[in-house]
C-alpha cells in the first residue's frame, strides 16, 4: 500500500504506505526524504551508516536524508516520507523543538518504543492521514502538512518522556542542547572550534562546557563525533580517497583528520578502508 501526495507548485512530497516503501532501500543509500518508520505487530531490520538495528514492535524510528539506509526485514510497517519543501524540519523546529533530538541530533537514531495508549494514538492518527489522502480540495496540502507536524510534534515529546536525561534535567539545557546539534550539523565541515558556536549561541565556551557536561557530553565530543561520522560515510559509501575525505571535512592536512579518526576508531582512515575490504 503506497500512497503519494505531490504539490506541483513546490515540488513539495510526501509519501505514505508500509514496507513496500523502503523496497528501494534493499542497498544502503541516502534516502532524499525524511523518513519515519513504525512498526506495529513485528519487528524489523534495518542497517544505518553500515550499523545494523533491530527496530522492536510498537516502535518508531527517524531517519534525515544524509545518513545512508538499508532495509533488511519487516512487515506491517506504517511508513511516513517527505521532502524539504513539503514540510522544512529546521523552519518549523519552532512549532515542533525535533531538530537536535528526533533530526540531526547525534550519532545514534532515536527509536521510541510506544505503549499501548500511545500506539492507539498513533493509529487514530494514520487513519486521518488515509482520510485526507482522499480529500482532494484545496487544503489538503495544509491539512497534511498539519498532520504531519502532529506526528512529530507527538514523537518529539514521547522522545523527551523517555530519554532519561530529559527527566533530571532542565528544559533550557536540552535546547541549548539541540541548538548546538544543530549550528554543528550546519557548520562541521568548515567550524571545528568550540569557540565558534558559543558565540553563534552567545554563550561562552566553558559555559557550554559545564551545560553538556550535565548531559554526559561535550561541546567538542558532539563535534569531533560528527567529523568522524562523515568520514566514515564516505569511506563506506564512496571512493574518495583519505585525503579528498580530510578535505571534504576541512582539514587541510590529511594527517590532522586521521590523527583524530585514530583516536575514536583505533584505526587510521586508511586501515578502516583496508578493514572494509577485508570483510567484504
Amino acid at each position: 500500500m503506497q500512497k503519494t501526495f505531490t504539490e506541483f507548485s513546490t515540488n513539495a512530497v510526501l509519501k505514505l504506505g508500509d514496507e513496500e516503501l523502503l523496497e528501494p532501500y534493499k542497498n544502503s543509500k541516502q534516502p532524499e526524504l525524511y523518513t519515519f518508520i513504525r512498526t506495529t505487530s513485528s519487528e524489523a531490520q534495518i542497517v544505518v551508516d553500515s550499523i545494523p538495528y533491530t527496530i522492536a514492535p510498537n516502535s518508531i524510528l527517524a531517519l534525515t536524508v544524509v545518513q545512508y539506509f538499508q532495509f533488511i526485514s519487516g512487515k506491517d510497517l506504517i511508513v511516513y516520507q517527505f521532502n524539504r519543501e513539503f514540510y522544512c524540519i529546521k523552519d518549523h523546529d519552532q512549532e515542533v523543538s525535533c531538530a537536535g533530538l528526533l533530526f540531526f541530533g547525534n550519532v545514534h537514531i532515536p527509536i521510541i518504543e510506544l505503549d499501548d495508549k500511545e500506539h492507539r494514538k498513533l493509529n487514530i492518527l494514520h487513519e486521518v492521514f488515509l482520510d485526507e489522502f482522499e480529500t482532494k480540495d484545496t487544503i489538503q496540502a495544509e491539512m497534511l502538512r498539519m498532520l504531519m507536524a502532529r506526528f512529530i510534534i507527538i514523537s518529539t515529546r514521547l522522545l523527551k518522556s523517555k530519554e532519561g536525561f530529559v527527566e533530571t534535567v532542565k528544559n533550557t539545557k536540552i535546547d541549548l542542547l539541540r541548538e548546538f546539534n544543530m549550528l554543528v550539523e550546519s557548520h562541521f565541515k568548515t567550524e571545528h572550534s568550540v569557540s565558534f558556536y558559543a558565540d553563534k549561541l552567545f554563550k561562552s565556551p566553558k559555559t557550554l562546557s559545564n551545560t553538556f557536561s550535565k548531559l554526559n557530553t561535550s561541546p567538542l565530543q558532539i563535534i569531533h563525533e560528527r567529523i568522524i561520522l562523515e568520514a566514515k560515510r564516505l569511506l563506506i559509501y564512496t571512493d574518495k580517497t583519505a585525503k579528498e575525505i580530510a578535505y571534504e571535512v576541512g582539514f587541510e592536512d590529511a594527517s590532522h583528520l586521521s590523527r583524530l579518526f585514530k583516536k575514536h576508531t583505533a584505526l587510521s582512515p586508511s586501515d578502516f578502508k583496508k578493514q572494509l575490504k577485508t570483510a567484504t
